[in-house]
């Protein structure tokens, strides 16, 4: 690492990052198997793939919510994963989750005001009655929920109001990185809109780690775009770069399925559809864990795992035949 590095480290730097979950006696789910990544302050990274590719792991094990089995999460340098309980407590505010399900992650007991005011005081701050109705009040305000809704429950809150309501608090614990788990997928079209403007509006300083399986959402709001399969990252690149130019046979095959709105362009597009199932990470096949459903599968693809490498650009690609696949 060189002294720049040294001096202005990311905000977020994975490296290696490992999630084993044994299952049994003798077997192993290989959730993630080797991912890294880092995120700079004010920048957003999409994670996107199928489900049950380890997006959501991710997600949890940077934020420590799993204890990863390998690998290092740097957080401006320092790795959180060595860090015990009280070290890593200084931290928590700053790394922020947004869940799937707004309900299910929302405590029903308790009213809009009382669940920011939680948040906005976990930190230990002292102030006013005045000055803490003035501070949950204004988030309120910065995620467009009306003042009066403080006096709300969650149940008695639409679907877009209550995500709001999440990512309220996650901002009242005035975060520099926001894990954001599929946060509109669960929404409907125009409440989506919302949701992705408000999450640009209020990104500023922060980082984002944006996981979701909707393509075009990714493609509006990352910077950086990684595609994942079975547990491994299998190419990135800036989101503009990835959309015009994917490498990648499993990526292509993604984007090609991404709705078409002009009737004569969707009917000129050649949709790829790949053959086969996900594989289970339970028993993941060896070498490129895209071999099985892969029309250009090679007998090295098949006994030898891909790495990530550098096509140009900073476009990193995992695959054997990549420049085979390219002309």
């Amino acid at each position: 690492m060189n002294n720049e590095m040294k001096n202005n480290p990311p905000l977020l730097e994975v490296r290696d990052l490992k999630m084993y979950f044994r299952s049994g006696k003798d077997s192993v789910v290989k959730a993630v198997d080797g991912v890294s990544f880092r995120i700079d302050k004010g920048k957003v990274l999409g994670l996107v793939g199928e489900s049950g590719c380890g997006k959501t792991t991710i997600g949890k094990s940077v934020l420590k919510i799993y204890n990863p089995t390998g690998g290092e999460v740097l957080y401006k340098g320092k790795d959180i994963l060595k860090m015990s309980k009280g070290e890593f407590k200084k931290y928590r505010r700053s790394l922020q989750m947004i869940f799937q399900d707004p309900y299910s992650s929302i405590d029903p007991r308790q009213s809009v005001f009382s669940i920011l005011k939680e948040a906005v005081l976990a930190g230990g701050a002292k102030m006013s009655t005045g000055e803490l109705k003035d501070k949950v009040n204004g988030y309120l305000e910065t995620v467009g929920l009306p003042v009066e809704m403080g006096n709300r429950y969650p149940h008695e809150m639409s679907g877009g109001q209550r995500q709001r309501l999440g990512i309220g608090r996650a901002l009242a614990c005035e975060p520099e990185l926001i894990v954001c788990d599929e946060p509109v997928s669960a929404l409907d079209v125009s409440i989506q809109a919302q949701i992705i403007n408000l999450f640009q509006r209020i990104q500023k300083d922060m980082g984002y780690l944006f996981i979701a399986h909707d393509l075009a959402v990714v493609r509006h709001i990352a910077d950086v775009v990684g595609v994942m399969y079975l547990g491994h990252l299998v190419e990135m690149m800036d989101s503009e770069g990835l959309y015009a130019n994917p490498m990648h046979p499993y990526t292509i095959a993604l984007l090609s399925a991404i709705p078409i709105t002009d009737y004569y362009k969707e009917k000129q597009r050649k949709r790829i559809i790949l053959q086969g199932e996900v594989p289970s990470p339970l028993h993941a096949p060896s070498g490129c864990p895209f071999h099985p459903r892969c029309r250009y599968a090679t007998e090295e693809c098949r006994r030898i795992l891909p790495e990530l490498k550098d096509m140009g650009a900073g476009h990193m690609v995992a695959c054997h035949n990549v420049e085979k696949i390219a002309d």
